[in-house]
């Protein structure tokens, strides 16, 4: 616990110097910003907001996709219910996390199945994390050519050796020789804490061997709900004035999401302001729109995960929802 606690101070330290650096670079601009904020289209908001509730749904679609390839029947609302929950407590805790035990927690308790619930979650993060890494590595090799910015190599090699590594580990944890193979190493070094972790997601993809279909459904499902993201950034642009091509918004939502998966910050307050300048900089868009981007997106974000803390309230008052 100590540990966890001393992780969230440090996590939170980083984002108050963050949050001082923003404001210290845009002091002479912090009025224009708060302008853009001020005389947003509030219709353009509602879109973005119904967007952001979409993607939540897709997202609750790819997992209840998982669960079904377990013969575990659970009615997609019910899905949709801990997907909201858990997007809750992914923005009012400091770490991803969090969202993902009260997903499996909810829905382990609503099937009385917690190895199933478990093992979905998981694959349901890898996947995710899959679709985000693969879109994010042509992103970022697009715009090192398209922008010829040759000091954003490293960003690529990130997202590419971050992909391999996912795809490494599927291949690895794919193959049951290889698995345990794996297992018995980590079992008889001191990376006892990390043996567990591939002991359960072994477990998890052990329910879907040979589900490839399914894995690969899913995937594609993780692939729109990134470009449904893509769209509530660009819709939001749009609320603010506009300007900004919707291909940058392709290019750059996938690569800003990469940055924000770093936990050096909390919620990625901090961290959003620094990343939307630097990338929309790239291409000519203006640091205090693309600063107020980043805090329209983050409004709309912690406001779309409020519904999820009232069916939180509910999970105490109903053991089935």
């Amino acid at each position: 616990m100590k540990g966890a606690y001393r992780s969230a101070l440090i996590r939170g330290g980083i984002s108050i110097a963050l949050i001082l650096f923003v404001l210290w670079r845009f002091q002479d601009r912090l009025t224009l910003v708060g302008e853009k904020l001020t005389s947003a289209n509030i219709w353009w908001v509602l879109v973005g907001v119904l967007l952001f509730w979409t993607a939540m749904i897709i997202n609750a679609f790819k997992w209840w996709t998982l669960l079904r390839a377990q013969k575990i029947a659970v009615p997609f609302l019910a899905m949709a219910n801990f997907t909201f929950v858990g997007f809750f407590f992914n923005n009012i805790l400091p770490a991803n996390i969090g969202g993902d035990i009260m997903r499996g927690y909810g829905l382990a308790r609503y099937t009385e199945r917690s190895a199933g619930a478990a093992a979905s979650v998981m694959l349901d993060r890898l996947i995710g994390l899959s679709a985000y890494m693969s879109v994010a590595a042509i992103s970022a090799l697009a715009v090192v050519f398209l922008t010829d910015r040759t000091d954003l190599w490293p960003l690529a090699a990130v997202a590419v050796l971050a992909l391999l590594a996912l795809m490494t580990i599927a291949i690895f944890l794919i193959s049951r020789r290889i698995s345990k193979l794996v297992s018995r190493l980590l079992h008889r070094g001191v990376l006892e804490r990390v043996a567990q972790i591939w002991d359960a997601l072994a477990a998890a993809f052990e329910l879907y061997r040979f589900q490839y279909r399914t894995l690969a459904f899913a995937y594609l499902i993780g692939l729109t709900g990134i470009a449904t993201t893509s769209m509530v950034n660009y819709v939001l642009s749009l609320a603010l004035g506009g300007g900004i091509p919707l291909i940058d918004m392709f290019l750059f939502t996938p690569l800003i999401a990469l940055v924000l998966i770093i936990p050096i910050s909390i919620g990625g307050i901090g961290l959003s302001q620094v990343a939307y300048p630097f990338f929309y900089g790239l291409v000519g868009v203006s640091g205090e729109m693309a600063l107020a981007l980043s805090l329209f997106v983050q409004a709309v974000q912690i406001f779309c995960s409020l519904p999820g803390g009232v069916l939180w309230l509910l999970w105490k008052r109903d053991v089935k929802m």
